[in-house]
């Protein structure tokens, strides 16, 4: 058994401080839910009285539509050719990203957010596409431009970008009564709301929302069995030898749960490359420390983890746990998948 245990009211505490410091929030439900899954977050935006709700992607939007009353906004820009037929839903706001995408939806009843391309150059209209679409934008049901920015923590100017393309909507005489934004700090939408009083700014967040709390929610696994084994004694998939006395803990929690699943990180410092480099060296070597704290200590993997349980080694010195007992997992959030969820 993988579980996620949350204590709800700090963690519910955190969401309503946030909802109260950013205003036109929009909470972002996507993936797998942040952890906590695509229904609860549904639920907990309704309890937050927020009128709109953003999902990943069209295929997310029935673990939302009956949870939360208002708005869904997709954020995977609607194309033609990848989804052929415009959704109906008068509670539905598509994004598009493409010219194709604008003059199939104009002249139509879907309402859309027009996404335009940003210093962070994965979706969205750059300026000569915008100009050469104006006449088609103005026949869409627009809901709004969007504009996802970079999250660098260097010196981005994401204000200035913001700000530069509310001149450009304005020269092509395009409504910027309406942005929708990513990555924008509490500072960034003070300044903008300063300068740009006359348009509405909604914010995108999921991340700060709902992972924001660190301290309210953890991983556990279950243990499931305990092997005392013997120095040299084979055990696994692999039938390696044990490197000596010690216990072989069987844990709920494997690959399908995400355990010890990880997205390349940005290393930029050279401390910061000299420990990824070890942990590489570690790894080939046939060694790899687990996400599961036994004891108090981060314990090692006795062999790579099978798909629902980990095997974890448990040095012979430690007080080995008890079959029942659950064990903390420090897992990212974002890659997780449990088999309950428990409310405390």
């Amino acid at each position: 058994m993988f579980s996620l245990h949350v204590e709800a009211g700090p963690w519910r505490e955190h969401a309503d401080d946030v909802r109260q410091q950013v205003a036109g929030l929009v909470p972002v439900a996507k993936g797998n839910g942040y952890g906590f899954g695509l229904t609860m977050l549904a639920e907990e935006s309704q309890r937050l009285a927020c009128d709109t709700i953003s999902v990943g992607q069209l295929d997310e939007v029935p673990a939302v539509h009956d949870a939360f009353l208002g708005d869904v906004l997709v954020l995977t820009p609607w194309h033609p050719l990848v989804d052929t037929t415009p959704p109906t839903d008068d509670r539905l706001i598509v994004t598009a990203a493409h010219r194709e995408a604008i003059h199939a939806l104009s002249g139509g009843s879907t309402r859309v957010v027009v996404e335009l391309l940003t210093s962070m150059r994965r979706f969205g209209l750059d300026e000569d596409a915008l100009a050469q679409t104006v006449s088609e934008i103005k026949r869409v049901n627009l809901a709004g431009f969007a504009l996802h920015l970079p999250i660098d923590d260097g010196d981005i100017a994401r204000v200035d970008e913001v700000s530069s393309w509310i001149t450009t909507l304005r020269r092509l005489n395009l409504s910027s009564d309406t942005l929708w934004v990513s990555h924008t700090s509490d500072a960034d939408l003070a300044q903008l709301r300063r300068r740009h009083p006359e348009t509405t700014f909604r914010p995108r967040i999921g991340t700060r929302l709902w992972l924001g709390a660190t301290g309210t929610y953890r991983a556990r696994g279950t243990v499931l069995a305990v092997h005392p084994t013997r120095r040299g004694q084979r055990f696994g998939y692999r039938q390696r030898k044990a490197p000596n006395e010690g216990y072989l803990l069987i844990v709920g929690g494997g690959t399908s749960h995400g355990v010890a699943l990880a997205a390349p990180r940005a290393v930029r410092s050279v401390s910061a490359r000299a420990k990824t480099a070890a942990l590489g060296g570690l790894e080939a070597s046939g060694r790899s420390l687990s996400p599961f704290y036994v004891a108090g200590k981060r314990r090692w993997f006795a062999e790579p983890p099978h798909m629902q349980v980990s095997m974890v080694w448990l040095p012979g010195d430690a007080a080995p746990p008890a079959v029942g007992d659950e064990v903390d997992v420090d897992m990212r959030m974002t890659t997780a998948a449990f088999d309950r969820l428990i409310l405390h």
